[in-house]
Order: structure tokens, then sequence, then C-alpha cells
């Protein structure tokens, strides 16, 4: 047993960042078998109990030591219809890889010789695609006369969509913007999540009859209650994409984005595929983002490409963070990746004010800076704001990743019980709404989180559903 962990080969930095292609290129298949190869098959792997979507890690690890590909992608996907998505962008350190036998007791997160659980789930899900392997899971046995409705095309809204249409009923998916995919696609770069991936593994559902209806918002396109008149269950999987801002002085300056528009303009509009496409989006020489996690870490990267592709050779991207690196949410390879491509990073500073020019644009950021108090009841350390130490930061383009909430969507549908964040509320063991037959899931139940988790969310409400109609 090899004891140290197979590390995934990068695209080096001087090659990535005047593009937007995939950095981690993933295991070749000798890699694959040396690092499955390190699983010592546990008698209680808790691993499995560690995924949110509960993977039969241990079997599908087993099954790519025999090298039976085929058969660790129908194990995978018996219970995760997105293997190569969740392969590249899930936070498995925090989860399964968390929970391997070679991670110390109680550690916050996976050690770095924690079986690498993606990568291997990653290599069987491109070897699926490359190979044109149809998945065989829970095969349909006949059709239902049960309809449902899934209004959204994110990570959850898929997963009811995947686990109901096996069983027989008919799924339709109803997207509000022109791509499938929600946050997957508009909200995650290329050179994480490859779009042709994406694609790929959704237009795997219409294999078991799901429909995809695109540009329909519910609301105005559709009623919701035209929806529940035609469908025996709804799932409401509309995400959170509004976006939080600081509310200080100048916030509505002329080249100010949320990262949720920004991040937009470039993975929607093609902003990435200059000059071939000239969507209207500000470059920036001096940009900073504010924010520590993963969506600043995505929003820094992508500007210094942005600034790469439109010739800008002495431009800057900084990250301002209130706390330390310590405390960042963002994934620890997100943060070293940023730091490798030339992000720079400024801690303990709080933005306070934003100061613009005689036109409107923004041309700097008025900071104050910070030091930590003691552990809140939340276990994080509160910045508190040192008097006198302002100062500004020169800048021409600001990104604001400081958190999304609800999409109000829904809003007007009055018996749709809320929290104060607009968060739907649900029964935690069904996902089921204050309205009967109507579930929710994802990021407009729990707030922000991450695409596992609103799949886990995902499985819980279809589970439901599938007991509701009484099949199985």
């Amino acid at each position: 047993m090899k004891k140290n962990i197979v590390k995934p080969k990068e695209i080096p930095v001087e090659l990535r960042v005047g593009n937007f292609d995939e950095v981690v290129t993933g295991y070749t298949e000798e890699e694959t078998l040396q690092e499955a190869s390190r699983c010592i098959q546990c008698k209680q792997p808790k691993c499995i109990s560690g995924c949110p979507v509960e993977i039969n890690i241990k079997k599908f690890i087993f099954q790519i030591t025999q090298k039976d590909y085929k058969g660790a992608f129908e194990t995978i996907y018996e219970k995760n219809r997105f293997p190569s998505i969740c392969g590249r962008v899930c936070p498995a350190e925090y989860q399964c890889r968390k929970t391997c036998v070679f991670t110390p007791k109680n550690s916050p997160f996976a050690s770095e010789n924690a079986i690498n659980i993606p990568l291997l789930e990653r290599f069987v899900g491109d070897y699926a695609r490359k190979n044109n392997l149809i998945p065989n899971a829970n095969p349909i046995t006949k059709k239902t006369n049960f309809k449902v409705a899934c209004i959204g095309s994110g990570p959850a809204s898929l997963t009811v969509a995947g686990e109901l249409s096996t069983y027989g009923i008919q799924v339709d998916v109803f997207e509000a913007l022109h791509t499938l995919g929600g946050v997957l696609s508009y909200g995650i770069p290329t050179f994480r999540l490859p779009r042709d991936v994406l694609h790929y593994e959704i237009n795997l559902l219409t294999n078991y009859g799901v429909r995809f209806f695109r540009g329909v918002i519910v609301g105005k396109t559709v009623s919701f209650y035209e929806l529940k008149k035609t469908y025996d269950a709804i799932f409401i999987g509309t995400g959170a994409g509004a976006p939080t801002w600081l509310n200080i002085k100048g916030e509505s300056l002329i080249n100010i984005y949320s990262a949720n528009e920004y991040l937009t303009r470039v993975n929607l509009m093609h902003a990435d595929k200059f000059p071939k496409y000239h969507t209207p989006i500000n470059v920036g020489k001096n940009i900073v983002v504010i924010g520590g996690g993963n969506t600043a870490m995505d929003a820094a990267r992508v500007a210094l490409r942005m600034q790469k592709i439109h010739s800008i050779t002495d431009g800057k991207v900084t990250i301002l963070y209130r706390r330390t690196e310590l405390e960042m949410p963002a994934r620890k390879v997100e943060i070293e990746h940023a730091k490798e491509e030339g992000v720079e990073f400024k801690f303990l500073i709080q933005p306070i004010e934003f100061i613009g020019n005689e036109e409107g644009k923004v041309v700097g950021v008025k900071c104050l800076k910070c030091e930590l108090a003691e552990e809140d009841e939340t276990g994080r350390r509160r910045p508190i704001p040192i008097k006198g130490s302002d100062f500004i930061i020169d800048t021409d383009l600001v990104i604001v990743a400081i958190g999304l909430k609800a999409n109000q969507t829904l809003s007007t549908v009055e018996e749709l019980k809320t929290n104060n964040w607009g968060d739907i509320i649900v029964n935690p063991e069904t996902m089921e709404t204050s309205i009967e037959n109507v579930y929710a899931g994802g990021d407009i139940v729990g707030g922000e989180g991450t695409i596992i988790e609103a799949m886990g969310m995902g499985k819980k409400a279809a589970k439901s559903i599938l007991q509701k109609f009484g099949l199985i």
C-alpha cells in the first residue's frame, strides 16, 4: 500500500492564467489505480456516512482496483447522478475525506494523505463519458401516471429529477435562464468545471424521460398555481442568487459588481471568450474583491484571467478580508490556486466607504484595519475595527463577494412560509413546505451551501415524494 497520496497534476501557472482551461487535469488510469490501491477497505467505512448522498465509496474504489470501471460507474450512479461534476467541485475535505481512516480523529478537515475520493470519482465519471456508458441505476420497470415539476435546474432540482425519473415518474424541469445547471452554470468558472462535463451529465437525465424547459420564469411565464393544478408534486430549487451588499456609502458607483453578476457575465454571457464575444463588462486594472469564500476566489481568479485576455500586463487583483486567512471559509486548494496565479491578499481589512470621481466611477475603497475578538457563540472570532486606522486602496473595479440570499421569485405565493432571510421553511425530515405536496431544497432552504449538500436535500425530498406516491 502506498502511504502518500497521489498528487493530481495541474496546468503550470504560466500557462493557465491567460485562459479559462481546466486547471486540475485529474488522474491518469495508472494514477487512479495507484491511489485506489491505498484504500484499506475498512470493515465499517465512515466515508460513506460522511458523503451527503451516501455513495458506496468502499465498493466503487474496490471496483476501480479490479479495473471494473463500468461497475464503479453503476455503483456511484445509484446514489449520485453527477460523478464528474462532484469529482471536481465537491469540498470532500470537510465530508467523506474528513472521515477517512487516514485523517486523525476530530480533525476539522481531511489530512493531506486521506484517500482522494473525489478524483477517483471524477476518473470514473470521465471514463463513462468518454466511453458513452449509459447508466442502468434503478431501471424503469414501467411508466407511472405521476407528474412532478422542478422549479430551477440547479443541483437540488437535478437530483430530484434523476431520482424520480428512474421510478417512471414524468419530471419536467423549468429553468428561468437559457442554460441549465443553476449555480453550476452561472457561478462556477470553466477552469474548475468545464461546460462539456456539466452539460453531458445533465443531458444523461433525458434517458429517463426528464424534460427541460428553458426561459420559463415560474411566477411570470407560468404561474405557480398553474403548475399546482397540473402536477402531482412540485419541488422548488430556485437557489440563493440575490447578492448580499455591504450597505456602505458609494456602493452604487459605476464599476462595482456583485460577484454573482460578474461571474454570470463571464460564465453565461461569454466574456471569457473575448474577442469572439464582446460582452458588456468592465475589466479593470486595479481590481478589489471583497470576501473570503469560494465565490471570492472564483471572482478573483476570473478577474485575473480577464486582465490577461485583454492584454492588461500590469494589472492587479487584491482580495480584502476582514478576518485572517485561518478564518477564510474558502477551500484551501482554491486559496492556494489564487495565490499561485498572482492574486494578492490583505487580511484584517474592513471596507467602510467607496470613493468615486466626477464621472460617478469608483476610484478607491476606504478601509479600516481590524483586530479579532475572542470566539463568539458561533465559534468564529469577530473582527473589531480599529479607530483611526483608516486608509484608502486605489481601485477602478470592485467585486463584492460576501454572500447570497434567497431568490424571491415565488414571494407572491402567500401560503409558502419563509423565515426572516427569505429561505423557504421545510420539514427537515421530508423537505415538504407549508403547502402539501410542495417540496424545496438546496440554497433556497439552507442558505448558501455546497453543491453536494443541495444534492443531499434533493435526495431526501425525492424519497419523500416516492413514499407519498407509494412507490417505495
